[in-house]
């Protein structure tokens, strides 16, 4: 999944769906060590890769 996102969605928006309410958004700023960060508004989200159940483009 890591190199998945890293060769087709660094730099996009996304949207990422880990169940539940769980939906995050955000420029892929980064995508290392089975960590995703997310960057929106200049805040960072960080996700552990093995919790995404999905992403897709926003």
């Amino acid at each position: 999944m890591q190199s998945f996102i890293v060769e087709h969605h660094l730099g996009e928006v996304i949207d990422v769906y880990c169940g539940g309410p769980d939906i995050f958004n955000g420029k892929v700023a980064a995508c290392a060590d089975n960590v995703l960060t997310l960057e929106q508004n200049g805040k960072y989200t960080h996700i552990a890769i093995d919790k995404i159940i999905a992403l897709w483009r926003s």
